[in-house]
C-alpha cells in the first residue's frame, strides 16, 4: 500500500483533532473534523491510513523536519543511530563538526538532554496517539460490521503494538498510553510498569483477527502479527512460546500479498525497490519516491545522510559508514566458516590513507559474500555504479575519522534511479522499503529459541538455510564487463574471492548450547548487518558490555570518533528518558517520569 498523498494529509488532519488538548470555548476548529464527522467506516479508515504513515516517522509539507519538530533522521524507523551505530556495525560517519550528538550516543556518553532522544520518543508516540484514535472513533462509529470492526481494530493493535516494541527496547520503562486514557491526562501518566504484557496482548489479538493476506500490500496480516508476537516473546526470554508461534510462521506464513515465506534467491533482492514486497517481506514500511508532493517525505527521509559524499553521485552526505569490525567478521576460514572468537586477528585489508589516484588491490582472502552486499569498499562494484574509489567518496581528510566504508543496503541502483530515486532535497530520497522483518531474521530467530531449548539440530538447519542462501553464487559481486561503463553489465569473475558454506552435519552439537548460540548470535551480525538490529540484539543477550569495549578497544586503533566510548552494564542497556519529556510531566513540583538507573 503506497499511501496517497491526500487520504494521508486528511488522516493526519483528522488524528491532530482527536489528539489535541480542548479550548475552554467549545468551539470546533476551522478546517478541522469533528469525531462525529468520523465516526464512520470511512472515517476510520482514514485515521488508520494515518496511522500506518507514521511508520515512516515523516510527517511535514517539506525540508527535513519530522513530526516531532526535530531533524528527520533523529527519528529514523531505521534506527541506524540506535541499533546500527550504538551496536558497533558503523561509525557515525561524516565529520566531528556534523550532528555530534551522535557521537556522543556512539560512546555512550549521552544523557537525557540529548535532543535526538525526544524526537525519537515523540516520534514514536505520535504513532501511539493514531492508532489509539482508530480505536477511539471505532468504538462510536455504528456503520461498521462486526467482522470489519475486529480487523480495523487489529490493524490498530498491531500498529500499536509495534511502536511501544520500539520504545520498550529503547527506553524499557514508558508510560503505557491507550485509548480509553483521556488526552488530558497522558502527560502525567507514570512509566513504572512493566508493558510487555499488554505488547503481547496487541499482537496476540492482531493474530487473531487478522486475515491471512490483504489487498493492499502493505497493511498487515495475521502472520506479520504472529511473528511480532514470537518476537516478543524471545525478548522476554519465553523460548517455548516463542517457538511454538515460529513453528507456525515458518510452516505455514504467508506475506500479505499472498507469498509462501522463503528466503529470496537472491540477498540484494531485500534492498532494491524493484524487487521489495517479495517472499522474505514479513513486515516492511512502504516507501515511494516521486510522489508528487516535491519532498522526499515518504522516500526514506530519515536516512537522507546515509549516502557517500565527495565526488560521489549522491551528493551528500558521507555518514553512517561501515566499522572496520564489521568487515573483518566476514572474514572465513579454509572450511568457508566464520572465525566467531577472533575474528578481528584476520583483518580485512582497507585502503586507509592511501588516495583514490593511488593504487591500491583490494583484499584477496576467503571473504562471506554477503560483505559486499552490505559495506562500500574501495575496488569491488557499488552496485551499478562503478568500483568505489575510495578515499574520494570518504568525507574526512585521509579517512581517519570514521574509516574507509560506505554504507550499501540503502542505496538505489544507478540503472533504475529516475524510478526510485527521489532527488527533491538537499540529499536522496529512495522508494526501497524499510525492512522490520524479513524472513532471514525469522529463520535467525527460530533458531535462537530452539537453542535455547536444547534442540540444537533444528537449530544448525535454520542457521544453515541462511548460509546456503548467501553460499548461491548468484549472491557474488562479480567484476564490470567494462570498469568505464559499469551499466553494460558484469563478467564471470568474482569481484573477490568468496568462500562460505554451511555448517557440517552435527556441529552445533558438538559445540554445545553456548557454542550453537553464538555461532546464531554471530550469523545475525552477518546476515542484519547495517539493518539496526545490533544494539537491540547484544543488550537482550546479556553481552552488549563485553563486546562492545571489545569494540570500543579495537575500532579505537583505526579511528578517531569512538576513543573513549565505554558501555555499563545497568546503565546503558537503555537509552535516557528525555529529560524534555520528564520536565513535561512535571506538576506541582513532581514528574510523573522515572529516569532510568544511572543517567539521574
Amino acid at each position: 500500500m503506497k499511501i496517497p498523498q491526500y487520504i494521508t494529509a486528511l488522516a493526519i488532519m483528522a488524528v491532530s483533532l482527536t489528539v489535541s488538548c480542548q479550548e475552554s470555548l467549545d468551539i470546533p476548529a476551522q478546517g478541522a473534523l469533528s469525531d462525529q464527522v468520523l465516526a464512520n467506516r470511512s472515517g476510520v479508515d482514514a485515521l488508520l491510513v494515518g496511522a500506518y504513515a507514521a511508520l515512516d516517522g515523516q510527517f511535514n509539507n517539506g525540508g527535513a523536519l519530522n513530526l516531532a519538530g526535530g531533524n528527520a533522521w533523529e527519528a529514523s524507523p531505521s534506527n541506524w543511530t540506535y541499533g546500527s551505530i550504538a551496536g558497533g556495525e558503523a561509525h557515525k560517519g561524516s565529520d566531528g563538526s556534523d550532528q555530534p550528538a551522535v557521537d556522543a550516543i556512539a560512546k555512550f556518553t549521552a544523557d537525557a538532554s540529548n535532543g535526538y532522544f525526544n524526537s525519537k520518543w515523540r516520534t514514536v508516540y505520535e504513532g501511539v496517539n493514531r492508532t489509539n484514535s482508530v480505536l477511539r472513533l471505532l468504538a462510536q462509529a455504528q456503520d461498521v460490521k462486526d467482522a470489519d470492526r475486529a480487523v480495523l481494530a487489529a490493524q490498530a493493535r498491531f500498529l500499536r503494538g509495534h511502536y511501544y516494541f520500539e520504545l520498550k527496547k529503547m527506553w524499557n520503562k514508558v508510560p503505557w498510553i491507550d485509548e480509553t486514557i483521556d488526552a488530558s491526562t497522558a502527560n502525567s501518566q507514570p512509566n513504572t510498569e512493566d508493558i510487555w504484557p499488554k505488547i503481547e496482548a496487541d499482537f496476540k489479538y492482531a493474530m487473531d483477527n487478522l486475515p491471512t493476506t490483504q489487498s493492499e500490500i502493505g497493511r498487515v496480516n495475521k502472520w506479520a502479527a504472529a511473528t511480532y508476537l514470537a518476537k516478543t516473546y524471545l525478548y522476554e526470554h519465553k523460548y517455548a512460546e516463542a517457538k511454538a508461534i515460529f513453528d507456525q510462521v515458518i510452516g505455514q506464513g504467508v506475506t500479505s500479498n499472498g507469498l509462501k515465506y522463503a528466503l529470496v534467491t537472491k540477498y540484494h533482492d531485500n534492498f532494491d525497490a524493484a524487487t521489495e514486497n517479495n517472499s522474505e517481506s514479513v513486515f516492511s514500511i512502504q516507501m515511494v519516491a516521486n510522489d508528487g508532493t516535491g519532498t522526499i517525505a515518504s522516500a526514506n527521509q530519515g536516512d537522507m545522510l546515509n549516502f557517500p559524499y565527495g565526488n560521489s553521485p549522491f551528493r551528500c552526505c558521507g555518514f553512517f559508514q561501515p566499522s572496520q569490525d564489521l568487515a573483518n567478521s566476514y572474514r572465513t576460514d579454509a572450511n568457508g566458516l566464520p572465525f566467531l572468537d577472533d575474528y578481528n586477528s584476520h583483518p580485512v585489508k582497507n585502503d586507509q590513507g592511501v588516495a583514490s589516484n593511488q593504487p591500491f588491490t583490494p583484499d584477496t582472502d576467503p571473504l562471506d559474500p554477503r560483505i559486499d552486499w552490505t559495506i562500500g569498499r574501495r575496488g569491488i562494484p557499488y552496485l551499478d555504479w562503478g568500483n568505489h574509489p575510495g578515499a574520494d567518496w570518504i568525507r574526512s581528510p585521509g579517512q581517519t575519522y570514521a574509516g574507509p566504508y560506505s554504507p550499501k543496503k540503502n542505496i538505489y541502483m544507478q540503472a533504475t534511479q529516475d524510478q526510485y530515486a527521489d532527488q527533491h532535497s538537499w540529499a536522496p530520497g529512495t522508494a526501497i522499503n524499510q525492512n522490520i522483518i524479513r524472513f532471514a531474521d525469522v529463520l535467525l530467530m527460530a533458531a535462537e529459541a530452539e537453542a535455547q531449548l536444547g534442540n540444537l539440530e533444528q537449530a544448525q538447519t535454520y542457521v544453515n538455510q541462511v548460509r546456503a542462501r548467501a553460499a548461491n553464487p548468484v549472491n557474488f559481486v562479480y567484476k564490470y564487463a567494462n570498469e568505464a561503463t559499469p551499466l553494460a553489465g558484469y563478467t564471470t569473475t568474482p569481484a573477490a574471492n568468496y568462500k562460505i558454506t554451511v555448517y557440517p552435519a552435527g556441529r552445533f552439537a558438538s559445540l554445545g548450547k553456548a557454542g550453537a548460540l553464538k555461532a546464531i548470535y554471530f550469523e545475525r551480525k552477518l546476515e542484519l548487518a547495517m539493518e539496526g538490529h545490533r544494539f537491540f540484539d547484544l543488550v537482550r543477550w546479556g553481552t552488549a558490555e563485553p563486546t562492545l569495549n571489545a569494540y570500543f578497544g579495537y575500532e579505537s586503533t583505526i579511528t578517531t570518533d569512538i576513543r573513549g566510548g565505554h558501555f555499563t552494564a545497568g546503565k546503558n542497556d537503555y537509552y535516557p528518558i528525555p529529560q524534555r519529556q520528564i520536565d513535561l510531566s512535571r506538576s506541582a513540583g513532581k514528574s510523573s517520569l522515572t529516569q532510568n538507573p544511572g543517567y539521574n
